[in-house]
């Protein structure tokens, strides 16, 4: 990686923490709900703790960072350390320059949306560049990386402990909001993460239009397919069935015309969340 690349990652990963820092002070600390970060923890943790939000979720942060240091890899590890480092410099600074600051909206509903909504696009773009804010972050990438779990998901059930502590500090409407916020969470980041790059796996057999499928998909569709030999267990007769992985705009299209070419085609469809592959070309000497 060049220097120049090295920079521009610093500052996109600098930019993503700035939102996620915005998120947590102007909507998750005036809504009081407890969704999915350490910072809600450490929001909990200030009715008990003589320190402030920042400084408990710096000492959070460390502990943390540790583990993930350890079971997350290097490359992981240092970029954490800067974000998180940067994340409560940044939360800091804002309780400097607007010490009273409330709500927004005036809604804790409304408050949790929005903090949902805005920190996803701070997340996502962090855990695509093999970082994260730290905190529970951490811990969704350890479940992800040696439980495969998505990271929406991992970050539903770490996030759901930290919601569920907020019982000690709140009423029971601000547990509520809490847990519902941070399941939501969950869903929201999995479509900013996977959702835009999702890929379809389109499988295909038809019995007198096989060919003329095939090649539109070679060379108007311009993408690639491979063709399997299936039996039917009923009759046992043999067909070849045409598979091929294409995004959603290319599936529209697909689609549209394996039903004008043979209605009768039989098609089974999966979501692909991510592939692995050499494109053709490469690796050649």
């Amino acid at each position: 990686m060049t220097m120049e690349q090295r920079i521009r990652e610093l500052l996109v990963m600098t930019g993503a923490t700035f939102i996620i820092a915005a998120a947590v002070f102007f909507f998750l600390i005036p809504s009081h709900a407890a969704v999915s970060s350490v910072s809600g923890l450490a929001m909990v943790l200030s009715n008990f703790v003589p320190l402030s939000i920042s400084g408990i979720t710096m000492v959070l942060n460390v502990v943390l960072l540790a583990v993930g240091f350890l079971l997350c890899g290097h490359e992981f590890g240092f970029k954490t350390v800067y974000t998180s480092v940067l994340l409560p410099v940044f939360m800091g600074m804002f309780e400097i320059l607007l010490p009273d600051n409330g709500s927004i909206s005036g809604d804790a509903m409304l408050d949790v949306v929005c903090y949902i909504f805005t920190v996803s696009i701070g997340l996502s773009i962090l855990f695509n560049m093999n970082a994260s804010s730290g905190g529970l972050d951490i811990v969704a990438k350890i479940l992800n990386r040696y439980l495969h779990m998505d990271l929406g998901k991992a970050m539903g059930l770490s996030g759901m402990l930290v919601a569920l502590s907020s019982a000690f500090a709140y009423d029971k409407k601000t547990v509520v909001l809490s847990v519902l916020g941070t399941y939501l969470n969950g869903v929201v980041l999995d479509y900013f993460i996977f959702g835009q790059n999702i890929k379809r796996r389109v499988c295909i057999i038809s019995k007198n239009k096989e060919k003329q499928i095939c090649d539109w998909i070679l060379y108007t569709l311009k993408s690639g397919a491979t063709i399997y030999e299936a039996r039917g267990a009923y009759d046992g007769i043999a067909r070849n069935e045409i598979i091929t992985i294409v995004d959603k705009h290319e599936y529209q299209k697909l689609m549209q015309y394996v039903t004008k070419e043979d209605p009768a085609a039989f098609v089974t469809v999966y979501n692909v969340s991510d592939m692995r592959y050499i494109p053709k070309g490469r690796g050649k000497v």
